[in-house]
């Protein structure tokens, strides 16, 4: 598959030793021959979690508040280093080659910058089946918004990076901006901190914003990607597209009932 334009004419922007040595040949080679495992792990995971809620059901839930805390914080620093290294690729080539080039791109995946960092997302969301975890086991309400988030964007995100997919750099740096703040915010509650409301609603409508600039990239790389490139991640577009908008409908519902509607009745009461 052609990249969308040359890696050459990007500048070897700032990185170190252990990004620079990443084999991404070698991992994309990995991902293409096991990227249908991706099916297996969701499987199992429903299960687990699904099982698990019914072991639990008789049984008083467990705090693990710090065990929690330390889980978010771990996935907070990440992403925030996910955040980092990615934007700088993206401002860079926003800056340079404009929009449209961002939202075709597929240099991402092999950029010394960021080829590390792609590995690393993809990977990173069979880890954060983990979340769900901790839910079945304090007792609290696991709603299909957070399963099924969790499960599409696991086989999602594998299979557009076999595919080098145009916009995976941009959908791979929202994510772990938004992660950044999310995870910071759950160790900062699990570790026993105030936090204000409208910080959980601050959150939610980025997590909506993500989805809804994802929606728009997807329209716009039916327009803008050349014929050579398209017939070959049309698949993953189609899927791209089918998954954001249902994530961007279930988001703006779970804003609807849990910040508006709930306010409505508070001054009611």
């Amino acid at each position: 598959m052609e990249l969308s334009f040359s890696l050459s004419a990007l500048p070897l922007l700032r990185q170190h030793d252990f990004e620079r040595r990443f084999d991404e040949r070698e991992a994309m080679r990995w991902m293409r021959d096991n990227w249908q495992k991706t099916f297996l792990f969701a499987v199992a995971y429903m299960v687990l979690i699904f099982s698990g809620q019914r072991v639990m059901k008789e049984r008083t839930g467990y705090k693990l508040r710090t065990v929690l805390a330390l889980w978010s914080l771990s996935l907070a620093l990440f992403s925030a280093i996910g955040t980092h290294r990615s934007w700088k690729y993206v401002a860079f080539v926003l800056s340079t080659e404009g929009f449209k080039q961002l939202v075709c791109d597929q240099t991402f995946y092999i950029h010394p910058t960021t080829k590390l960092w792609a590995y690393l997302f993809v990977l990173s969301k069979v880890l954060e089946l983990g979340d769900t975890v901790f839910i079945v086991l304090r007792k609290q309400r696991l709603m299909f918004l957070h399963w099924y988030h969790h499960v599409a964007t696991l086989i999602y995100s594998w299979f557009a990076y076999k595919q080098s997919a145009p916009g995976g750099g941009l959908f791979i740096t929202m994510n772990f901006t938004v992660h950044t703040f999310m995870y910071s915010y759950y160790a900062m509650r699990a570790a026993g901190f105030w936090v204000p409301r409208y910080i959980a609603m601050v959150i939610t409508f980025l997590q909506i914003l993500q989805m809804l600039v994802a929606v728009i990239v997807n329209i716009l790389l039916l327009f803008w990607m050349e014929n050579e490139i398209y017939h070959t991640t049309w698949s993953s577009v189609l899927f791209s597209s089918v998954m954001y908008l249902s994530y961007l409908v279930l988001f703006c519902n779970f804003f609807s009932k849990t910040y508006l509607t709930s306010a409505k009745k508070s001054k009611r009461e």
